[in-house]
């Protein structure tokens, strides 16, 4: 039976991915799901470890937004949690600019100094922050501790998070902060287990999904990554474009009389595997369509991945392994075997069958270069972070807190 929990809140813009954590020794995974499309078809799922738990599904066109998703949530959990001790709840947030370079307890201060980084992050952060306002609102006494994307690549060298920009610019908070830190830090805790002298040396993990990145890793820290002041930058992905020459942005205000919003809804929607494809944002789909500009999506996908594999080793001055994580990256063989194909030359040697057995390490036995597959778990990292905060303060809050405020 469930005694004590930690919960983890992850809020999109369109949904909300939660998960509960039993707390015995060790954290071990008790319940997850989500609401989606809560703007358009909200969907509300829940799994245990013997599958489905719960489904509820709302009518096409309703509305259901962020408050009422989250009060959803809420009272789905406090019906959840009746008999168990729920110590705190963690937040995944995109954006920690320069001050917060590690998780932190929320509170009223804290939640205004994120929500004055809302424009580093326009498309993520008001979303994240939407269910600690009401969290504090309505349940006042709930720990909350916030977790960073950006957290993790604080420990680059300040050359790799430069522009090269006026210095008061730079000062200001234009810089290159790096995105999926929590998946990276994920991984970079695991490969003591899979690869010790890969953890003690250089790797690059890919975790490619609709949103994509590289970061390079030298004793399991972050030197580099591919993604900068926002998360459009770097590869190719499901709707946003990656690098782009700035001058072409200009270009299109002179030319095209775009503003600012326009440009937004292109890099970040109409771009990337959909923009080059005209067809969809879904690898699966591109790599099941004979369509030529759906081939052509997929080749600049892994064009890009080759070139930025190139300069992150060349950070790294080196490279011991690479890691393959998030929905593409652990789920396409094909791309993988592409990927590995064009890191030959920098000692990769691929095992096609370990490859399409989805086995853990798919590099051939003699291969200079690793080639891994390891799942992310940005939740249970959240988790991790929640627990090792309120340890030194044990805090106890029952169901009959989630009761609504009067």
């Amino acid at each position: 039976m469930l005694h004590e929990a930690i919960g983890v809140l992850n809020s999109g813009s369109a949904s909300i991915k939660f998960a509960l954590f039993a707390v015995d020794g060790e954290l071990s995974p008790a319940l997850k799901g989500q609401i989606e499309g809560i703007y358009t078809k909200p969907h509300f799922i829940s799994k245990s470890s013997t599958g489905v738990k719960d489904e509820h599904f709302w009518n096409e066109g309703t509305k259901l937004g962020h408050l009422d998703a989250t009060e959803y949530l809420l009272a789905y959990l406090r019906n959840q949690l009746a008999d168990v001790q729920l110590l705190g709840v963690g937040h995944r947030v995109v954006h920690g600019g320069v001050v917060f370079t590690h998780p932190v307890r929320v509170d009223r201060n804290v939640l205004s100094a994120l929500e004055k980084l809302i424009p580093l992050a326009p498309l993520h952060q008001p979303y994240n922050l939407a269910p600690m306002y009401l969290a504090l609102d309505r349940v006042p006494q709930l720990p909350q501790i916030a977790c960073f994307d950006t957290q993790f690549h604080a420990t680059a060298p300040e050359v790799a998070q430069m522009f090269a920009i006026p210095s008061e610019l730079q000062e200001e908070g234009v810089r290159r902060y790096g995105f999926h830190g929590l998946s990276y830090e994920y991984i970079s805790s695991l490969m003591p287990q899979v690869d010790p002298a890969a953890a003690e040396g250089k790797t690059i993990v890919l975790h490619l999904g609709n949103g994509a990145s590289m970061c390079a890793m030298a004793s399991g820290r972050s030197v580099a990554t591919t993604m900068g002041f926002t998360a459009a930058d770097g590869l190719v992905m499901g709707t946003r474009c990656g690098a782009i020459d700035p001058g072409a942005l200009l270009y299109l205000m002179d030319q095209r009389g775009m503003n600012a919003r326009a440009i937004e809804k292109l890099i970040y929607h109409e771009s990337g595997l959909l923009g080059v494809s005209g067809l969809s944002s879904d690898m699966r789909t591109l790599l099941n369509s004979d369509q030529p500009r759906a081939k052509l999506a997929v080749d600049l996908f892994v064009y890009r991945i080759h070139r930025e594999m190139g300069s992150l080793a060349a950070s790294l001055k080196g490279l011991d392994a690479i890691v393959f994580t998030g929905g593409i990256g652990e789920n396409s063989p094909v791309i993988r075997e592409r990927i590995c194909g064009d890191a030959a030359w920098l000692g990769v040697e691929l095992d096609s069958e370990a490859n399409h057995a989805g086995n853990r390490r798919i590099s051939a036995k003699g291969s200079r270069v690793a080639a891994w597959v390891i799942p992310t778990n940005e939740e249970l990292m959240i988790a991790q972070h929640t627990l090792r905060i309120l340890q030194a303060a044990p805090h106890r809050f029952s169901a009959e807190h989630f009761a609504p405020a009067a």
